[in-house]
């Protein structure tokens, strides 16, 4: 969900509706923005306090799900992906992880979500750990805490890395570049074995295997809630 947004839209999002119904619940008075009546067409930002008055509040479903190596998350029709495999319970992942790599993804049917985990200015840390073909150079760290340049993507954000063994690397990303990880190591002359996310803002992994999911506590929600 990115803002600013359409009233209509919004509450497509946030109340499971169509936007016609949308348009009805604000044509007849019953949605509130800060307290003032809403109007057709209103922009609605981040920081709104939006009500509808005389419906029921609704329970958002999040889970933690490993999704397996081989699984893009996105795929042309008619492909199996994550999205085709979960959009019959009404859930859909934030953000998303290529077909090769593996690990967390976040499940749920609430839009607002994907703002605050991806927008801009959300600063949430992604922690992956990385197998490598080739022996890692103790350099690496250094070369990623700095900010690394690379061909296509120009000079990156630091990156916080930790050497775990010979060929396993963890590393910690401020930001969400389209195959970043794999570029940044392919441009140090590295072979990636395996790319497994173990962490995104709060959330854990865990002891998840591929293909499972699990309800995400009240705790980790609060948690990461108060701290926006």
């Amino acid at each position: 969900m990115e803002f600013p947004l359409r009233i209509n839209k919004y509450l497509r999002d946030t109340q499971a509706t169509t936007r016609k119904k949308a348009d009805e619940l604000v044509s007849a008075g019953r949605v509130l923005v800060n307290g003032s009546r809403a109007v057709l067409g209103m922009q609605i930002s981040a920081s709104d306090k939006v009500e509808v008055r005389g419906e029921k509040s609704r329970s958002h479903a999040y889970l933690a799900y490993y999704k397996p190596r081989g699984l893009p998350t996105q795929a042309p029709k008619g492909v199996a992906s994550v999205i085709t495999e979960w959009a019959g319970k009404g859930l859909f992942p934030i953000g998303r992880l290529d077909k090769e790599s593996e690990g967390l993804l976040i499940l749920t049917d609430d839009g607002r979500v994907a703002n605050w985990l991806l927008g801009a200015k959300s600063g949430v840390e992604k922690e992956y750990l990385v197998k490598v073909r080739e022996k890692l150079r103790a350099g690496v760290t250094t070369i990623f805490s700095r900010g690394m340049n690379t061909e296509p993507f120009g000079k990156l954000l630091p990156a916080e890395a930790k050497i775990l063994a010979p060929h396993l690397l963890s590393v910690i990303l401020h930001e969400g570049k389209k195959h970043q990880i794999r570029v940044m190591l392919a441009e140090l002359g590295y072979t990636i074995e395996r790319l497994k996310r173990v962490r995104v803002g709060k959330f854990q992994l865990k002891n998840l295997k591929p293909g499972e999911t699990r309800k995400l506590d009240k705790a980790e929600w609060a948690d990461f809630f108060g701290a926006q």
